[in-house]
């Protein structure tokens, strides 16, 4: 057996891997094992990779693995659970920008030796260019909007929209496809590559931009099928059968999971791209709400749940916030020793990311069988005793249900105003994410504990221990 032979084996396992790796992340429980199979075809495609012929640089590769090593890992262990989205987001820039330099020294180093370009290699050589500079500059805007940076007085994070902007963007994609044509017709044109790569950067920016951070994780999930199919574009041109096949994977399933996002918010992507939603010249009218919210001790909230014979907790991003996920979950232990069923109801959009909810109370080594998706908690809410709403607003809006004039009006929400009690952990009165007033909070059945998530938390623990 030859080196090349071996290689294109060790490519297939490698694709075997990722395939199995995929469909074991579909599950919380066995979502860890498929990361480290994953984790491992793709060591075996790179260290297979190392064995080709045409590498003579070794020194370089190294030393790049060395230094990404130190910079990962630290990140990956000095990053806190908040955080992680917009890591995430940053990582989906870095899969873009490494395809837009693949494509970039690919041009370079044809030029230079044959002062020539294939047209098929032009074609694939602009995708990936044209996709990782998308993908590097809308990672870092939703990065940015994620972190809620603001440049002086400027903030990023809401949707951010201007006359005429549809019409600029369309514009924008127009010149692109235009250029892009010229460039597969004569890639002599070097300057005509560099203007390539700036309009990419522009649409990237563009693109993002009038996004709300409500929508952030349909962006995110976005953006990581882009830097699949960047990867994808400079497999072609390299060559390389893996790349190809994982980008293909990171891009179809990005695909995937945007849709089920679309679908969870009951919003089409085109809505989502280009809406507008979060400006404040765009959606419904943000009604004022009749009534007054009845808070609640954390004495009196314990006497509801020790009397309680089920209790469902709706996690959200203020979870997060808090890094109350162990508290909660010491919590669900005080309520299960005390012959509580206990449940978590999980919202597909909840958080900033994709699962963002997910990682969170799994980290916490929450249970999997007591994860429970929105689909399956609405139909037996009612018979809950007590839903704990922890952190969570707009997904638990009834508004987005009842009012017609509301901007989420027709986004699936759990149900928890039809549970028995309701009981709201949240340090004020604010609004959400989407910027609108919740209802739920003044209705007769919803109780509000005032405080940070992780100290009410604790406080309960407290109650139940003493």
């Amino acid at each position: 057996m030859n080196a090349a032979f071996l290689i294109q084996f060790s490519y297939i396992f490698s694709g075997f891997c990722f395939i199995l790796g995929l469909k074991m992340l579909g599950s919380p429980a066995t979502a860890r094992k498929g990361n480290i199979i994953s984790a491992v075809g793709m060591v075996l495609a790179t260290i297979a990779t190392l064995f080709n012929n045409d590498i003579d640089q070794y020194k370089w590769i190294f030393a790049a693995v060395l230094l990404g090593t130190i910079v990962g890992g630290a990140a990956a262990l000095m990053v806190e659970m908040t955080s992680m989205p917009e890591m995430v987001a940053l990582l989906n820039g870095f899969g873009g920008v490494a395809s837009l330099l693949v494509g970039w020294a690919e041009y370079t180093q044809k030029i230079q030796i044959t002062n020539s370009i294939k047209t098929f290699d032009a074609v694939v050589i602009i995708l990936a260019v044209l996709i990782g500079g998308l993908t590097l500059t809308g990672s870092l805007i939703a990065w940015a909007k994620l972190k809620d940076l603001s440049l002086g007085s400027f903030k990023i994070s809401p949707a951010l929209t201007f006359k005429g902007q549809k019409t600029f963007n369309i514009l924008l994609l127009f010149t692109i496809t235009f250029v892009a044509l010229w460039f597969t017709k004569d890639p002599d044109l070097k300057n005509v590559f560099y203007f390539i790569i700036g309009l990419s950067a522009l649409l990237g920016i563009m693109t993002v931009i009038p996004i709300g951070g409500a929508d952030m994780p349909v962006v995110i999930s976005l953006l990581n099928s882009y830097s699949g199919l960047a990867a994808c574009a400079a497999g072609f041109i390299i060559n390389n059968t893996i790349l190809i096949v994982a980008g293909s994977m990171v891009g179809a399933s990005g695909i995937i999971l945007t849709s089920i996002m679309c679908k969870a918010m009951n919003r089409s992507l085109n809505n989502v791209l280009f809406s507008g939603f979060g400006s404040t010249s765009v959606g419904g009218k943000n009604k004022d709400v009749d009534g007054e919210a009845n808070p609640i001790s954390a004495q009196d909230c314990y006497y509801l749940l020790e009397s309680a014979n089920s209790v469902a907790v709706v996690p959200g991003y203020g979870l997060a916030v808090a890094q109350a996920q162990h508290a909660v979950r010491e919590l669900g232990e005080c309520l299960e020793a005390n012959g509580t069923e206990v449940s978590y109801a999980i919202h597909p959009v909840a958080g900033r990311m994709p699962g963002h909810m997910n990682v969170l109370l799994a980290e916490a080594d929450v249970p999997y069988d007591q994860l429970i998706e929105m689909d399956d908690i609405n139909p037996v809410i009612e018979s809950i005793d007590v839903v704990l709403v922890i952190g969570a607003n707009d997904v638990v809006n009834p508004d987005a249900r009842e009012d017609e004039d509301s901007p989420i009006y027709g986004m699936p929400i759990i149900n928890v105003d039809h549970a028995k009690t309701v009981i709201v952990l949240k340090r004020s009165m604010s609004v959400g994410f989407a910027g609108i007033q919740n209802p739920l909070f003044f209705k007769e059945n919803t109780r509000m504990l005032f405080g940070d998530a992780k100290g009410s938390a604790n406080d309960l623990i407290a109650e139940f221990k003493g």
